[in-house]
């Protein structure tokens, strides 16, 4: 499955949605985002079960400040619109695994 790349709007609607979603909130000057992009990239290959999207905070100011999202990368695990796990800085492909499968399943 492909990463959805998110707007404010599209989202709202994600979050409207039943089930397991990662959304990795980052920018496009945040060097730490850009090595967490290709695990993300992996994570959302691999998906079973969850959608995994990217939101670039540069252009989604309001979400950002609404969540709280301070640093970046910042992931967050939500279930059925709830977050349910945030994950600050580059955390390694297994760590993002454990930390999903642990709600996903």
């Amino acid at each position: 499955m492909d990463i959805l790349h998110l707007n404010e709007d599209s989202y709202k609607e994600l979050m409207q949605k039943q089930g397991v979603a990662v959304v990795d909130f980052y920018a496009t000057w945040c060097p730490p985002c850009k090595m967490l992009a290709p695990i993300m990239e992996e994570i959302a290959e691999e998906a079973n079960g969850y959608t995994v999207a990217k939101l670039d905070i540069d252009q989604a100011i309001n979400i950002a400040n609404e969540l709280g999202v301070m640093s970046i990368p910042t992931v967050i695990i939500f279930k059925d619109g709830q977050e349910q796990e945030r994950l600050v800085g580059f955390r390694n492909k297994e760590e993002l695994l454990d930390a999903i499968n642990s709600i996903a399943n």
